[in-house]
């Protein structure tokens, strides 16, 4: 029985030095090496942020007095609230809260002013698109104490018996869509997306690449089939399994976690089509990039990552900053998320779901265009 030979630094370290040179080769594993910490790193230390300030804010403001002034200046100036329009009517702020415009409607009473210097404690209505409580919670919550405090310096003197032990106006908040609160009504529908996009771009982005591994793209190659005609041909049956995923958590969240179905479900299934299309053309534009399938899953995981940080799935999306929320807004998650929980929270229609599904179908037309120019009828 030969001795086996013991241990040798020189080869050891020959391995060394390959293993080294092996990893420079393959760039797209070193970019992802490098990239991922960078990744999540600029992402939770900037753009991850659980006290979202300066929600965009609608004002109803049939009152042009002195203290109905100084009490939106009030709000102003905590930085909970950003002013970015002036509606004339309730149907006009209900609409502007459903399609996701703005996140507060503040209502201030006519006759505001008046009231107020009569000790009659006017009554201010907030209304809260409360769909995500974790982004409105910290501004509703600081509402009383911004109101209490912001008609403080002009009540003094004759008018301090005007501020009262309990203030000097009466705040009405409705916690519109959500408004118990219940984190299920938010994650739950959320969850069709994140689900719908990890599954279909990793699956369809496995497709070509396992083709070349097991050598039988020579077989697809040889078929008279063009590009397009190859691709669309490796994403529609996927299609049904998308819808299959979406119906089991339709029916979980229906029957498990009770979460209301406002909206047309029918509507939600023709627009959930559209976004399993477009993750599956992003998926098999991985397939034509990557060499093999390990690449294909390190592109997939890439495209996951910040879909799932920046779509507003996990963290208020209008709590990071204005470079994340651009980013965010290319990715489709994002407008699928402001779909599926405006219909099913808010009983959104058509109207409302056409300004999101545009932008889903644009991504998903440009990207498969770069998958049908990438795809090629060699094996090269």
């Amino acid at each position: 029985m030969k001795k086996r030979p013991s241990l040798s630094i020189a080869r050891f370290w020959a391995i060394i030095i390959k293993e080294f040179i092996q990893m420079r080769r393959d760039r797209l594993t070193f970019g992802m090496i490098v990239g991922i910490p960078v990744v999540q790193l600029m992402l939770f230390g900037y753009a991850i942020n659980g006290d979202p300030k300066h929600l965009p804010t609608a004002v109803l403001m049939a009152d042009s007095g002195q203290y109905s002034r100084t009490l939106l200046s009030a709000l102003k100036n905590s930085d909970y609230f950003r002013f970015v329009r002036q509606i004339q009517t309730e149907a006009e702020g209900e609409a502007a809260l459903a399609r996701g415009e703005v996140q507060f409607v503040i209502n201030i009473p006519e006759n505001f002013s008046r009231n107020l210097l009569r000790g009659e404690k006017p009554t201010v209505l907030v209304e809260a698109d409360a769909t995500d409580p974790s982004a409105t919670g910290n501004a509703i919550a600081s509402l009383r104490t911004l109101i209490a405090a912001a008609l403080v310096n002009d009540l003094k003197g004759p008018l301090t018996y005007l501020a009262g032990s309990d203030g000097p106006v009466a705040l009405r908040v409705h916690a519109r869509y959500n408004p118990e609160g219940v984190s299920q009504y938010n994650i739950v529908p959320g969850l069709m997306g994140v689900v719908l996009t990890m599954t279909m771009v990793m699956i369809t982005g496995l497709a070509i690449t396992r083709e070349r591994e097991r050598g039988t793209m020579e077989n697809l190659l040889s078929m008279p089939t063009r590009p397009l005609e190859v691709l669309l041909g490796k994403i529609i049956p996927y299609i049904f399994v998308g819808y299959i995923q979406a119906g089991l958590i339709l029916v979980a969240a229906r029957f498990l976690f009770h979460v209301p179905m406002a909206g047309s479900i029918l509507l939600l299934l023709l627009t959930t089509s559209v976004f399993i299309a477009a993750n599956l053309a992003m998926g098999i534009t991985f397939s034509t990039l990557a060499k093999n399938q390990l690449q294909a899953v390190q592109m997939t995981f890439f495209f996951f990552l910040p879909s799932l940080l920046l779509s507003g799935f996990m963290f208020p999306f209008r709590g990071m900053p204005e470079w994340a929320q651009i980013i965010g807004e290319v990715l489709p998650l994002t407008h699928f998320l402001r779909i599926v929980r405006g219909i099913m929270l808010k009983g959104n229609g058509a109207g409302e779901v056409l300004l999101q599904l545009w932008q889903i179908t644009l991504f998903a037309l440009i990207v498969l265009a770069i998958g049908v120019k990438r795809y090629r009828k060699t094996l090269d």
